[in-house]
């Protein structure tokens, strides 16, 4: 391993005079060029010195439903799936609000996929913006996403985690919370190990917790299904009594029900590393998000079967107590099934979050080192340090759930900018090859659907932190334009670079991977 004048990490580049030495085919002092746009052969299966690196497509169709399926279902369907409830006051409106989230669903998610295989980058919302948008808007999403959300996403998901096991060992009193933000930061630490040190790794886990969080959906449906046949059907009988009059309610149910199916763009921020996507992503689209809404209705259906609507609203833990009265001494397997599902979640959110941060610091928007891989891994492991390290910090306040919910009524903005990156691109590359076409009338119908849930809680519940979040939108400004429009840098940057890429033996990459 050679450090002066820039020269090789373990036969590949690192930095030469404080700046990266990037793009595709380029190589160092003494050595011949590589044509443009090639890379030379492999050497025993392993990447050549001076050959530019990749992510490598490692992610199936099972492993890409699993992402799906894993990241939309969290813990709050076996924690809290009552504010639907709670908002349109009967059963059978709660029960077609949550179907009608699934198909508004669905429909954003056709048209990522149109998206996803019209520019095969990954990155999501960021890479499409940048297509259509130019960078300002792309960077703007990337500060909020970057810095806000996605940390503070996995930060409460860990914590979540963390409560849920921490209980099952102290049934009988509080928790410490000193002892819940211990085990919180302990998995964000295993969960960004396992993803820095491989993709295989990752994905094999998430496909692991999202098998066993089916499992624990499939033990609550079928005990239901036998609840219903033994004739508990007087709860659900009761049908649209006492149904809100209020479209205002009916509002803020549609906004609580699409939250819970929030996470079905996640497959589109790895879209370089799946496996034939243009086949692969509408495919794990058109399976996951179906799966999610019948999974979503049937347990609702089984915990009505069991629970009347007041006691369900008054359970702290819905799963919990379907298990006490249902599975007997199997109880058990429901707070195991919330920990499972919480960790499962975790892993996927995190692993989505190291793609956005590495596509944003690859097209100049952070820090150079942060769009680097493993040399031997192929792994982002400096964007997932960086994302899990934002996470740790989150976990020392007490109360980050705040947080996120006045940066929520962002990721409707991201959406319908999404939308409308689709609308004008129809426009702008009419040329350019769409493997699959959404009609028209479906990005329209999402982009106004965004609108009114952006606008809505704002007038609805008008709230000074709302200006908050706006302010920390526009105050990523200050930064874009001296280091990305200006394109100015830090005294010692280059030094840091080095620094780090020697610590993380990390290279650099711009090249996506062949589809």
């Amino acid at each position: 391993m050679q450090y002066k004048n820039g020269c090789t990490l373990q036969g590949h580049e690192v930095v030469r005079g404080g700046e990266s030495v990037r793009g595709r085919g380029s190589s160092l002092p003494g050595t011949e060029s590589q044509a443009e746009g090639k890379s030379a052969g492999l050497e025993g299966g392993k990447p050549a010195p001076n050959d530019p690196i990749n992510l490598e497509r490692r992610v199936g169709l099972l492993s890409g439903v699993a992402l799906i399926v894993g990241t939309m279902i969290g813990s709050g369907i076996f924690v809290s799936p009552k504010g639907l409830l709670q908002r349109t006051g009967s059963v059978a409106l709660s029960l077609i609000v949550w179907g009608a989230c699934g198909c508004l669903s669905l429909l954003g998610a056709l048209c990522y996929v149109e998206l996803g295989c019209m520019i095969p980058s990954s990155g999501a919302e960021h890479t499409y913006y940048q297509t259509a948008f130019g960078h300002l808007p792309a960077f703007l999403f990337a500060w909020v996403s970057i810095i806000i959300l996605k940390p503070a996403m996995l930060a409460i998901i860990c914590l979540s985690f963390s409560k849920y096991l921490v209980e099952a060992f102290a049934s009988e009193c509080e928790p410490p919370l000193m002892a819940i933000q211990l085990l919180g930061a302990l998995t964000i630490v295993i969960i960004t190990f396992i993803n820095s040190y491989s993709v295989t790794l990752a994905t094999k886990v998430q496909n692991v917790f999202t098998a066993a969080k089916l499992l624990a959906i499939l033990i609550i449906v079928v005990g239901g299904m036998v609840k219903l046949a033994q004739g508990n059907t007087q709860y659900l009988a009761t049908g649209f009594k006492g149904s809100t009059n209020s479209l205002g309610d009916v509002a803020t149910a549609f906004y609580s029900g699409l939250w819970a199916y929030d996470g079905w763009n996640n497959l589109n921020y790895v879209t370089e590393e799946l496996k034939k996507p243009y086949t692969n992503l509408p495919r794990a689209i058109i399976i996951g998000l179906p799966l999610v809404t019948i999974c979503y209705l049937l347990v609702n259906v089984s915990y009505l079967a069991v629970m009347s609507p007041d006691e369900l609203l008054a359970s702290e833990t819905v799963a919990v107590t379907f298990g006490n009265r249902v599975l007997g001494w199997a109880a058990f397997l429901m707070p195991l099934a919330v920990t499972l599902s919480t960790f499962g979640a975790a892993n996927g959110t995190a692993f989505t979050s190291g793609r956005l941060c590495f596509v944003a610091a690859r097209e100049g928007h952070m820090v150079d080192v942060l769009s680097y891989v493993h040399a031997k891994k192929l792994t982002p492991s400096p964007a997932l340090l960086f994302n899990a390290t934002i996470a740790l910090l989150m976990v020392i306040p007490s109360d980050i759930g705040s947080l996120i919910d006045f940066f929520s009524f962002t990721a409707w903005i991201f959406y319908g900018g999404a939308m409308a990156a689709l609308l004008v691109m129809r426009h702008t590359m009419k040329e350019a090859p769409r493997p699959y076409k959404v009609p028209i009338f479906i990005p329209i119908v999402v982009l106004i659907i965004s609108v009114y849930l952006v606008v809505g809680p704002i007038i609805d519940s008008p709230q000074i932190e709302y200006l908050y979040a706006s302010l920390f939108i526009i105050a990523g400004l200050i930064f874009y334009f001296p280091f990305v429009y200006m394109k100015k840098s830090l005294p010692g940057m280059g030094h840091v670079t080095t620094f780090f890429q020697l610590l993380l033996q990390v290279v650099p990459t711009d090249v996506m991977p062949d589809a």
